[in-house]
């Protein structure tokens, strides 16, 4: 059975689009996330959210190397310190930017089980999460990009923003999950 999502590109309307909270994982959110996985790990990224498969609901995956998590409307309660990075983003093939985050997190969310948990997360574990809770708010990592980096990035934007096409699917890939 074929699993892989399409990964939208720079320039698609859902990336931009705020995702709305799940009131309850059901199975079709249980198909999501295991097609999302399944997506990520073909594409050899660590993170990925819903948005960057067409569905504007608040669900992220993630695998930094110590197993698969899910998360379900997270919500960040605390972040300390900060540390800066270059992060790339399966929706920005060929774009890099270096983007200052909080290097410790508190997060409130809930898991495909419908658990509510409330966790610390940190270093690369926190950035993953927040960079994948960037996509639930339509924000991406070019946004965070300074003057420099915008004139480096902007050739590459402008060409994945021109290969975009326009979806005739009224809900993307949702078709697939009711």
């Amino acid at each position: 059975m074929e699993t892989r999502l399409k990964i939208r590109i720079y320039g698609d309307p859902c990336l931009r689009r705020t995702s709305v909270d799940v009131n309850e994982v059901g199975s079709a959110e249980r198909i999501l996330i295991n097609c999302m996985l399944d997506t990520m790990y073909r594409q050899e990224g660590i993170g990925l959210a819903a948005p960057q498969v067409g569905i504007n609901q608040n669900i992220l995956v993630g695998d930094i190397g110590d197993g698969p998590f899910v998360m379900v409307n997270p919500k960040v309660l605390e972040e300390t310190g900060s540390g800066m990075m270059e992060e790339g983003c399966l929706s920005l093939p060929g774009v890099n930017v270096v983007v200052s985050r909080p290097t410790k997190i508190v997060v409130r969310f809930m898991d495909e089980s419908n658990k509510m948990f409330e966790r610390e997360f940190s270093e690369l574990m926190a950035r993953v999460i927040l960079h994948e809770m960037d996509h639930l708010k339509g924000k991406l990592i070019c946004d965070y990009a300074d003057q420099e980096q915008k004139a480096r990035i902007e050739a590459i934007l402008s060409r994945l923003e021109r290969n975009v096409v326009p979806s005739k699917e009224k809900y993307g890939n949702a078709r697939r999950f009711i």
